[in-house]
């Protein structure tokens, strides 16, 4: 580091790197902890904040996203924080509307039909110069946050993006989108292809702007089976992390520790614990044991409270999180929910948590 306490980047110096420690695999006095959405409606003055304008246009303004990222840890000592943005700028910048209703969630006006509509989808090499204003937020945010904690850049799987793409919206049983999976596998394959060539620019590009780990949301493992998902998701988050190495180096960036959540994808953990990625992110259907029984200590964990655990009596959330760290062991290990945080949350359960699993896991060192 310079003496001026400037970063490699320009950046302030890096006060707290606990979660970095984690996610490289390496000793930490105690357990770093931060939520999945941790920028959320929960929080009043993010509601404050989001009321002026709608959502893509708050993502498109890096003083708002830079905002609501800081929000959370004025709250709480959190030790990352995630860049405020969403998953379906991404197709957005492929040409796609996307609005978002309130109360119903994201919205494909004119989602893809037939395998004619891919022709309708922007070059994938032109969607990081349309997502400057996310490369803006990162370094804006890294600038304002003076080091107090890393930066989380983040992006959408392929498969994930692809199914609200198909679906127009959400869907409990992406059958349109899985329609596609057996009866277009072809049309399919290029549409995953478009999305990763897509992808590995952008996360390139949060780097380059100053985000200091990234996490890949496969948000919709779970509706697809071992073979659908070795077939049509594995590949591509792969694909992903490989490329995406390569690049960084390629581009003389240091490298940084990725993080692959797939949400319900316990039947494939093996196989995403070496999938390239250092930390395998985990839902709350896992036993933390037979986690580590099924990965081995070639990764770190990042999980997994059920969020409704923060319904639950603060006294009955220590308890909580003392039984999970316990499970889970000190070492290699970030704690977090096993999904985001959901808007009628009250933020001092959300407080609880965080100083759980600081208390515990520093006693939890010292026996």
């Amino acid at each position: 580091m310079e003496a001026n306490g400037l970063g490699s980047q320009g950046f302030p110096e890096l006060k707290n790197d606990t979660f970095l420690r984690a996610a490289w695999g390496e000793d930490t006095d105690y357990t770093p902890v931060w939520c999945m959405r941790q920028a959320g409606r929960y929080l009043p003055e993010f509601r404050e904040t989001r009321a002026a304008q709608d959502f893509f246009s708050t993502c498109r303004s890096p003083e708002a996203c830079c905002e609501l990222t800081l929000q959370p840890l004025r709250r709480f000592p959190l030790d990352a924080a995630i860049i405020f943005s969403d998953i379906l700028v991404v197709p957005q910048a492929l040409g796609m509307e996307v609005t978002m209703v309130p109360g119903k969630g994201p919205s494909f006006p004119e989602p893809l039909r037939e395998e004619r509509d891919l022709e309708r989808l922007r070059d994938p090499a032109t969607v990081a110069s349309e997502l400057g204003y996310v490369f803006q937020a990162i370094t804006l945010t890294r600038q304002r946050l003076a080091g107090r904690v890393p930066l989380i850049g983040f992006a959408g799987a392929p498969w994930t993006l692809m199914t609200y793409m198909i679906e127009g919206g959400s869907s409990s049983t992406m059958a349109q989108a899985k329609r596609w999976l057996y009866q277009k596998p072809q049309a399919s394959h290029q549409l995953l292809r478009i999305l990763t060539d897509a992808l590995v620019p952008y996360l390139v590009g949060q780097v380059a702007a100053g985000a200091q780990a990234l996490q890949l949301f496969e948000s919709h493992a779970g509706h697809l089976g071992p073979q659908l998902f070795s077939k049509f998701a594995l590949p591509y988050i792969r694909d992903v992390a490989k490329r995406v190495k390569a690049k960084l180096q390629e581009a003389g960036l240091a490298p940084v520790p990725m993080i692959i959540f797939a949400k319900d994808g316990h039947f494939a953990l093996e196989e995403l614990a070496q999938a390239g990625y250092e930390v395998v992110g985990l839902d709350w259907t896992v036993a933390p044991e037979k986690a580590w029984e099924r990965v081995g200590k070639t990764v770190t964990l990042q999980g997994n409270l059920d969020p409704c655990a923060l319904y639950a009596s603060e006294e009955e959330i220590g308890r909580l999180v003392q039984q999970m760290l316990d499970d889970f062991g000190p070492q290699r290990y970030i704690a977090n929910l096993g999904h985001g945080l959901y808007p009628d949350m009250d933020p001092e359960h959300v407080g609880a948590f965080v100083d759980a699993v600081h208390r515990h896991s520093r006693l939890l060192r010292q026996n």
